[in-house]
């Protein structure tokens, strides 16, 4: 393989580097043993290989799981490669480059190298101790005026504004500076597409010439910037019926380079005459289009920083509205201990727990509910579920009927891939006398005063997951020493670093060695507990803990 050809490889993580393509076969992967092993998880062992076959270079994946691209477009069989080419596998970028040859310059079949020139952005930006400025008075004095000029363009974009504002000020730049009949600046939405952000011109109606996907693909896929001497003569833009009909002679684009990321390009255009801009324009065009990114970057990162601040606030506001929903205190029974609790995974919960008395104090309800799915969404549908729920509780109905009631409800209010699981019980307080409702729910836990455990397993299925389930109810007596605690599976669900979850039996085991120790001390002794055992990873899901123990 020749010597002068190389990669720039782009990892997922640590610096750029280059390797040498100087052998006639590398196989690139995740395993140490291969020709070029990159640091990516995400990577077959063997990933993708790259050869020379009949005179020609060639990259072939090799039945990866993620699969290869090149310029974007994901490769089936062999498929030839040229200098300024970007081959992508996961997170890692590697581009072809031709050492004895202008970084990026399209191959020989493909290139007009009278009409338009292509050159990699980097090489645009390289610092002064990477040039050749040594005895050369005319470069040392082109790049100290590249330094003036950025510090004013730094300056002059320095203020907080808004995007409309920024790109404005982008344009006062470009004009001020290149004098361009028109120009335009194209950024990436997030669905990948390029879109036009702002543009100016000189001439009626030349804002609206200056797209080319042809060139958008050149440019922003290849990370190249571009000086289009006759985009007349050069059959790239054949397609491109906006500069063809349009008599543009004369483009220089270059990228919106943040890092590795392309936000966008920008163009200017002249129609007046072939070859109306130099390479050391298209140089200036490079290094403003650098500022422009960085400046783009600061304002997206404000602009996000202020959305997240909105969106915290109204998490705030929505977890103190949630948390007011939750008992304030827990109802004071005679011969009873009750606690309850909820630990939300993220700054609002999907989980709720009621403990009210009813029947003048004869009857306890204690209900624990888990919605599907986490964040605001759920926290609303619980919401939602405790207003549902009230009404029937406070009517005096049976288990089974305020879960039948509920579940219809919810059912009519939200769509199929929403619903609860829940456990309802309705204590007697004097006789001690338990009717409950599991509807999907994890089973409750009763650890007998002899340490038995019973699990009181599901009688019906989740509430608002079919239209008119049938709920059966059961009956359970507790004694003297009695412990029933309900939970949902943010408890049982917690995972160690094998991914293996604590599960029922775990927590039965603690709850049995704990029967005896009072509620508020147990509550403690298992979030340390499901601490350790995650070996303190953040929850996974919201974990909510109701106890009643017969005294």
């Amino acid at each position: 393989m020749e010597s002068t050809l190389r990669l720039s490889v782009t990892p997922p993580q640590g610096a750029p580097y280059d390797f040498d393509l100087d052998r006639d076969e590398v196989v690139i992967g995740r395993a140490s043993d291969v020709d070029l092993p990159l640091a990516d998880r995400f990577l077959s062992r063997q990933h993708a290989r790259i050869f020379r076959r009949e005179g020609h270079l060639l990259v072939e994946d090799l039945g990866s799981r993620n699969g290869t691209t090149v310029n974007g477009r994901r490769i089936e069989g062999p498929t030839q490669i040229h200098p300024g080419d970007v081959i992508a596998m996961c997170g890692s970028s590697l581009v072809l480059e031709d050492r004895q040859a202008p970084v990026g310059t399209l191959p020989e079949e493909d290139q007009l190298s009278s009409v338009t020139l292509f050159r990699s952005a980097r090489d645009f930006l390289e610092p002064a101790s990477q040039v050749q400025l040594e005895g050369d008075a005319k470069a040392l004095r082109r790049y100290a005026e590249r330094l003036s000029l950025l510090n004013q363009v730094h300056h002059a974009l320095g203020a907080s504004m808004e995007l409309d504002g920024l790109l404005e000020l982008i344009l006062d730049g470009i004009f001020r500076h290149l004098q361009p009949e028109e120009c335009a600046i194209f950024l990436r939405q997030d669905d990948g597409e390029m879109v036009k952000a702002a543009s100016r011109a000189t001439v009626p109606g030349g804002e609206n010439l200056l797209f080319s996907r042809a060139l958008v693909r050149e440019v922003t896929e290849k990370r190249v910037a571009a000086l289009v001497y006759d985009a007349q003569m050069d059959e790239r833009f054949a397609a491109a019926q906006s500069i063809m009909t349009s008599g543009v002679r004369s483009l220089a684009a270059a990228p919106l380079l943040d890092g590795e990321d392309v936000l966008g390009m920008m163009v200017i255009g002249s129609r007046v005459a072939v070859r109306a801009y130099s390479e050391e324009d298209l140089e200036l065009l490079v290094t403003l289009s650098a500022v422009a990114a960085m400046r783009l970057r600061n304002l997206r990162l404000a602009e996000e920083a202020a959305e997240r601040h909105a969106m915290e606030q109204e998490l705030a506001l929505a977890r103190h509205i949630q948390t007011n929903l939750l008992p304030e205190r827990l109802p004071d029974l005679a011969d009873w201990e009750i606690y309850g609790g909820t630990l939300p995974s993220r700054t609002v919960s999907g989980d709720m727990y009621q403990v009210l008395q009813r029947a003048d104090g004869a009857e306890c309800v204690l209900m624990v509910a888990d919605v599907s799915g986490k964040g605001m969404a759920a926290s609303l549908l619980t919401a939602s579920l405790e207003a549902l729920s009230i009404a029937p509780i406070e009517s005096g109905l049976p288990a089974d009927e305020i879960c039948l009631a509920v579940s219809q409800r919810l059912y009519q209010r939200t769509p199929p891939e929403k619903y609860a699981t829940a456990f309802l019980g309705i204590l007697d307080v004097e006789s001690g006398s338990l009717a409950y409702t599991n509807a999907g729910h994890n089973p409750a836990l009763l650890v007998r005063h002899d340490g038995s455990v019973e699990q009181l397993q599901a009688t019906g299925t989740p509430l608002g997951l079919l239209p008119n389930a049938p709920y059966s109810r059961r009956d359970v007596a507790l004694s003297q020493g009695d412990l029933l605690a309900i939970y949902t599976d943010g408890v049982t669900e917690t995972f160690d670093l094998d991914d293996e979850e604590y599960g029922t039996d775990r927590l039965a085991a603690f709850l049995q060695d704990h029967s005896t120790t009072p509620l508020d001390q147990i509550a403690v002794a298992l979030e340390i507990t499901l601490d350790q055992f995650s070996h303190g990873a953040p929850p996974g899901d919201d974990v909510t803990l109701v106890m009643i123990r017969r005294r």
